[in-house]
């Protein structure tokens, strides 16, 4: 009786699983594993979002598994320890797993590589698994780099790449019967988590998508920066824990065509081109991509100004909204990301990873690759073909929240300001008696001074 081992990293799922399925077609039985690595907790990535959603969907993969007569086998340590420990004690000659772009990943297949060849045991790693295309399958022709630094181009050469069918969950998963197994980790269990937070697993997945594909992806093109209306299809934490397949997302949006479909595809897209950037310079995680010499504000005044950034405190009001968004539901709109963003780095002009690290802190879909290149596009120091833009908030309020829907939704204290006349509550408090109405702060700064700070400190007087 031959046994495998498929350890499930970022693909927690049974539909599309390439290294799930090519498990079960090499062994009678198969050990699907998953081991709560004491390095994420060392490294800080394990915060209380993350764990209480990854519990969700540890429990839901559980779940499926037993619909298909197996289980889920649960772990704790270092991944190449557990493993080969797993391994040893069954038999399995093969480990299955899919491939990851982050140093992190890369260093664990690496031990677990070396660990597993030292047992005369064999890894067998799936790419395209965490993305649509794999990083690395397209690079620019004759350029002699890696990967693509710029989107367009990546986009175009990504488009006419074929992403590879989707695979069926399987009918049936046979797991030896005598392998130990942790308890499953419960949402319950972890303190501190978001009151709003998304429930997590492939059937709530599975359920998000069917909804929005119904509801919402026709019109996607039209209303996805529209932050009161909500229209964005919620998916990113389901694509982070890898309870939705990209692959298949791509083929199902492309089944049902239109703008909105190529909107989102689109959408997908910029997902795979910053895994294949970090996948190509790991060090992006930490380290400007973009060699710049920022004079990053420090000091009492800029550690004020962080901590109201943080507590949704600044006096301008989408930028505070988006940021209680964030702490309440752990997710944030993603114009928001981006309004937020440039609020920090541009018109504060503090380091654009004190921001990456906060969110990191709270967002459920803390992607390294995703998280910290967004940063660094709007910081200037990454991708961005235009690093000087700065995004004004009020005029972006007025834009893309243009009745204030989404301020009074998550900033009550503006709740009596009709209309798009909340992007500017310094305007209401002129009135009188009215000013005691509101208790809301100040601006931390002038939009036309900070503005004026960005440009000297960049060299552009």
């Amino acid at each position: 009786m031959s046994v495998a081992v498929v350890l499930f990293t970022s693909d927690l799922r049974l539909h599309d699983n390439p290294s799930l399925r090519a498990a079960l077609a090499a062994a009678d039985e198969v050990i699907p594993l998953f081991v709560r690595d004491r390095r994420i907790e060392e490294l800080g990535f394990a915060v209380p979002n993350r764990r209480a959603f990854l519990a969700d969907c540890l429990r839901d993969l559980d779940a499926g598994l037993r619909e298909r007569g197996g289980r889920l086998v649960v772990r704790s340590g270092e991944v190449a320890e557990e493993v080969c420990r797993v391994a040893a004690g069954t038999g399995a000659r093969d480990v299955y797993v899919a491939g990851g772009v982050s140093g992190h990943a890369l260093r664990r297949e690496g031990r677990l590589r070396g660990a597993l060849e030292s047992q005369g045991r064999r890894l067998h790693v799936h790419d395209a698994v965490v993305t649509a295309v794999a990083p690395g399958a397209v690079t620019p022709a004759g350029s002699g780099t890696d990967h693509y630094a710029v989107f367009t181009p990546y986009f175009r050469r990504w488009s006419r790449e074929r992403i590879r069918d989707p695979l069926d969950a399987p009918r049936t998963v046979p797991v030896p019967r005598d392998v130990g197994s942790e308890a499953l980790p419960s949402r319950a269990e972890v303190s501190g988590v978001s009151e709003g937070l998304a429930e997590g697993g492939e059937r709530a997945a599975r359920r998000r998508l069917t909804a929005w594909r119904r509801t919402g992806l026709a019109r996607y093109e039209d209303r996805h920066d529209d932050l009161a209306g909500d229209a964005t299809s919620r998916l990113s934490p389901h694509l982070h824990f890898g309870t939705l397949s990209p692959a298949e997302l791509v083929h199902r949006a492309r089944a049902a065509g239109g703008p909105g479909a190529d909107a989102f595809v689109r959408q997908l897209c910029w997902r795979d081109f910053h895994h294949q950037v970090l996948a190509a310079r790991p060090s992006a995680a930490r380290t400007d991509y973009r060699t710049r010499h920022d004079r990053w504000r420090t000091g009492a005044t800029a550690a004020a100004e962080i901590e109201a950034w943080k507590a949704g405190r600044t006096g301008y009001p989408v930028v505070d909204a988006a940021m209680r968004q964030l702490r309440h539901e752990g997710w944030m709109h993603n114009r928001g990301r981006l309004l937020t963003a440039s609020f920090l780095v541009k018109t504060l002009y503090v380091d654009w990873r004190v921001g990456a690290r906060h969110f990191l802190d709270l967002l459920v879909d803390g992607d390294i690759a995703n998280n910290q290149l967004n940063w660094q596009w709007v910081a200037g120091t990454g991708t961005d073909s235009r690093p000087h833009r700065v995004l004004n908030p009020v005029v972006q309020g007025k834009r893309y929240d243009p009745d204030g829907g989404y301020v009074r939704r998550w900033v009550p204290e503006l709740r009596g300001i009709e209309g798009g006349a909340v992007h500017e509550p310094w305007r209401a408090r002129g009135r009188g008696a009215e000013r005691a109405r509101y208790d809301y702060p100040e601006p931390l700064v002038e939009l036309s001074e900070a503005l004026a700070r960005f440009k000297h400190a960049r060299g552009r007087d």
